[in-house]
């Protein structure tokens, strides 16, 4: 059987006139862990770039291509790509990354291939959806817990709750689990055909989505790549990833006995 290829959205380093590497290109990029944890289970990564109004190439096109798709954490989602205007300067997010990101979601939807989100890449999964989400945690649920310390970074753990007979549930169990982190933007209103498989047990913030339909699509905020399967108090990452391959995997065998 060849080897799952698995597409993973870019990260987006904007143009920087005082940047002395590359000064004043646009670079992408996607993190190490991620790109590891992706082939730890034997499937080949593929970077997706972003695509040029005048190219000849359509995003889409990666997604007849490719087997799945991981939409990649990093900088905040944009106010305005849910319909509301930053709460501050600081927060305004990376709108040009969105539509990237919206516009692939969307490809790999309609081509039904299966998508798995991690932290930023859930919320970008809910706001294609037409959900919202809080612009700060702290200062619009309040700060039972920080959901981010760079301090400590991704060894910032907490428990989460994950709901009996939910889909995550049947990978990881139900009730109290423990995951990291790193995040101060959370899921609000959910996005159309979305359900809550999971919440912080602090403050109850939505840790974890699941579309209902076809095809799969499910997002976590948490991240799961920078889990030490090692560690029995944390939740496995290879657990969920076995899960999301599997559905791929599924996927491919019925797109080849169509053809």
């Amino acid at each position: 059987m060849a080897r799952l290829k698995i597409g993973i959205s870019a990260c987006f380093m904007h143009k920087d006139p005082t940047r002395a590497l590359f000064k004043g290109k646009t670079l992408l990029y996607v993190e190490e862990s991620l790109v590891h944890w992706v082939m730890r289970l034997g499937a080949q990564a593929f970077v997706i770039p972003s695509v040029a109004v005048e190219a000849k190439v359509a995003l889409r096109e990666y997604a007849d291509e490719l087997d799945g798709l991981v939409l990649h954490g990093g900088a905040d989602v944009a106010p305005e790509s849910y319909g509301e205007k930053p709460l501050k300067d600081t927060w305004q997010g990376d709108r040009v990354r969105d539509l990237y990101e919206i516009e692939l979601f969307k490809a790999f939807k309609a081509a039904e291939k299966p998508i798995l989100g991690v932290c930023r890449g859930a919320q970008i999964i809910n706001v294609a959806l037409g959900g919202t989400l809080y612009q700060d945690i702290a200062t619009q649920v309040g700060e039972k817990f920080n959901h981010r310390d760079w301090n400590i970074y991704d060894q910032n753990f907490h428990d989460i709750d994950i709901a009996e007979g939910s889909y995550l549930a049947k990978i990881f169990g139900s009730g109290k689990q423990r995951t990291n982190s790193i995040h101060h933007q959370a899921l609000k209103d959910l996005g159309e055909g979305l359900v809550v498989e999971a919440v912080a047990h602090d403050d109850k913030i939505i840790e974890g989505i699941k579309f209902q339909g076809a095809p799969y699509i499910c997002g976590v905020q948490w991240h799961p790549e920078f889990h030490d399967d090692a560690d029995g108090a944390l939740l496995s990452g290879d657990a969920l990833l076995k899960d999301f391959m599997q559905e791929c995997e599924v996927r491919r065998s019925v797109l080849r006995m169509t053809k």
